[in-house]
């Protein structure tokens, strides 16, 4: 328990720090954009309270926001993550449903059902993000390719973080 109050605040702090330090400057083509600070809220435990998981998505979403100043645009993306999250989590649930403390990680449910997940995650945040950024529809499809191709960058990402958290949670 102790470990989770340390460990879930510093990854706060990480996350953050990389998205704005790192990850903001890189932008291939002025189209792709990664976003790894989701991350975060995928890691949630599975058992947390809703409400909870949207404060703490908002709070993420707005410390990116203060950085970048984007208007609450990361806020109201990682709200509406946190909003579907429950309704992916149930989609995806095995069929005896989930074990108590078991993180949604890799290493706990399975790398396929990782990715199921992280791909319908990354999907649903980078689709509200960038829609939210152009606010019309009159450029859909060239919308739709920026999500697309910055979901494949940050599920790249995502898995590259994943292996390593594997790796390092292994040798502990």
């Amino acid at each position: 328990m102790i470990k989770t109050f340390v460990t879930y605040p510093l990854q706060f702090i990480l996350f953050v720090l990389f998205q704005v330090l790192i990850l903001n400057n890189i932008q291939l083509g002025g189209t792709v954009n990664p976003y790894l600070y989701i991350l975060f809220i995928l890691w949630l435990p599975i058992e947390l309270n809703k409400a909870l998981v949207m404060g703490i998505a908002f709070v993420l979403g707005i410390s990116i926001d203060v950085f970048t100043d984007t208007m609450g645009m990361h806020a109201s993306a990682c709200v509406f993550l946190a909003f579907a999250r429950p309704y992916v989590l149930n989609i995806l649930a095995p069929r005896d449903g989930y074990e108590l403390n078991v993180p949604p990680t890799a290493g706990g449910l399975g790398w396929f059902w990782f990715l199921r997940y992280a791909i319908i995650g990354i999907f649903l945040h980078h689709f509200f993000l960038f829609f939210v950024e152009v606010f019309r529809f009159s450029e859909f499809f060239d919308t739709l390719g920026r999500v697309l191709a910055s979901s494949i960058f940050s599920l790249v990402l995502i898995v590259l973080a994943q292996v390593f958290s594997s790796n390092a949670e292994d040798r502990r």
